[in-house]
């Protein structure tokens, strides 16, 4: 009976509704991740009035801290033995706390007179605390997607599943500026469209938790954090996909966060903002299927390098673009880059799992956990740095609130928007020339690991 249960657990896969409903998860994290990344600088800046320098800051501060809690808790999950499981109680914990530090964020609890430093502080602790809680969402529910989808289709159909629903949750997040600016754009919009949108926050964790389940398997070794990460960066291949997933992620950082600036400074057309995000975001949703059949044609490293090559050249062009450039061509760029985001967003988080079964091979243990805690701690990292430094550059060229921008200011806009992120992706691809799990290496590991975990208990 408990050989039939064993075998049940092992061939358990998520079907089209439990994924549909598994990627609401990330629907929840994305919209909080987006809004901070495309909306929160440009509100720090321009309606709670903090000074370019200091907001960049507060991003990087914050987000240092939360990078360094990603492993944290992935380890954590990886040894963690709760009689629902490992993972899956982060949802039950984490979901209230998100949702409440979430709302208080976007709050203004100043008045005119009140200085720049108490707001720094403010901002930066409810951050933090923000931080910590995505965290204890993401990390275990990323985690998750390798143990429930074991071979190299499954999961790319399980991360195209969850990538969409990550996509709406950007679209929400635009749907947040929009619903603040209908309500006035100012500071009391932005507390109450935040609350509305905390609540929203809240409602996919419940049934994400009833339709994941968590595999019997070898335990995670129980050591240090410094001996955790150790070994995880030891392990080259996995290495290889951080370096080129941290370049893509710092495009797209840098991109989202300039495009309020060139909406508002550059088009002259802020309400551009909510269309250009609408067309590249659904063409990136609409096109998931089309890459969904070419991955099952190429690696998964191909696809990453043919989506990066197509919305790096696409981004690069809108720092040529003039002012006036017709709105209808912008839009169908950005739609084109669209397509080339979804292949490039899409495959580093189907890889993950090939380096994790590597690892196991390699090992005797699992550490999904770890592992996609370390990878969200690098991918933070970067980001943060990487939008940071564009403020501080926002801030060295005299961009201000008020009135026109000079020419300097425009130029860094410009380069932050179009330049810097194609730059990066060129990065990025070069680097994914080099990953070597290809589908037929993967066939080989996943081969050494069912028969190694067919032989009888205590055979080596």
């Amino acid at each position: 009976m408990n050989e039939e249960r064993a075998h049940a657990a092992a061939e358990r896969r998520l079907d089209t509704t439990a994924k549909l409903i598994y990627g609401t998860g990330d629907h929840s994290v994305n919209l909080s991740l987006s809004a901070l990344s495309i909306l929160f600088a440009f509100f720090l800046t321009d309606v709670a009035g903090l000074r370019p320098g200091l907001a960049g800051l507060v991003v990087l501060t914050s987000r240092i801290f939360d990078a360094i809690s990603d492993p944290l808790v992935g380890r954590f999950s990886d040894t963690r033995r709760w009689s629902i499981g490992r993972r899956r109680p982060f949802f039950l914990i984490g979901m209230v706390p998100f949702s409440i530090c979430f709302a208080l964020l976007w709050r203004t609890p100043f008045d005119p007179d009140s200085s720049q430093f108490a707001m720094f502080c403010y901002y930066t602790m409810v951050y933090m605390a923000l931080s910590i809680t995505t965290t204890t969402l993401s990390v275990p529910y990323l985690a998750l997607i390798p143990e429930m989808a074991r071979d190299y289709e499954e999961r790319t159909s399980v991360n195209a599943f969850r990538s969409g629903a990550a996509v709406t949750g950007s679209l929400f997040a635009i749907g947040m500026r929009q619903l603040a600016d209908s309500w006035g754009g100012d500071a009391n919009a932005y507390a109450a469209a935040s609350s509305v949108f905390a609540i929203w926050l809240m409602v996919p964790w419940l049934p994400v938790f009833l339709v994941s389940f968590e595999r019997p398997g070898p335990a995670a070794q129980s050591m240090s954090i410094v001996t955790s990460f150790r070994e995880t960066a030891r392990h080259k291949n996995f290495m290889i996909l951080c370096a080129l997933y941290i370049a893509a992620r710092i495009g797209v950082d840098i991109g989202a966060a300039s495009l309020p600036y060139y909406a508002a400074h550059w088009l002259h057309r802020p309400g551009d903002l909510q269309w250009m995000m609408l067309f590249l975001l659904g063409s990136s949703v609409l096109s998931l299927p089309i890459w969904l059949r070419i991955g099952r044609r190429i690696d998964k490293q191909t696809m990453f390098i043919a989506g990066a090559a197509i919305w790096g050249t696409l981004m690069c062009g809108l720092f040529f673009i003039p002012p006036d450039f017709p709105r209808g061509l912008l839009f169908a760029l950005t739609a084109l880059s669209g397509f080339g985001y979804c292949a490039a967003d899409l495959a580093p988080w189907a890889m993950i799992g090939e380096t994790i079964d590597e690892a196991e091979l390699r090992t005797g243990t699992r550490h999904e956990g770890l592992y996609n805690g370390f990878f969200m701690f690098l991918r933070k990292i970067a980001g943060a740095s990487g939008v940071a430094l564009m403020l501080f550059i926002f801030d060295l060229a005299g961009y201000s609130k008020d009135g026109a921008q000079n020419e300097d200011a425009l130029l860094a806009i410009r380069a932050a928007t179009g330049l810097i992120p194609a730059s990066v992706l060129v990065i990025a691809i070069l680097i994914a020339r080099r990953f070597p799990i290809t589908r037929a290496a993967h066939a080989k590991i996943r081969a050494a690991l069912d028969e190694r975990a067919s032989r009888p208990a205590g055979e080596p």
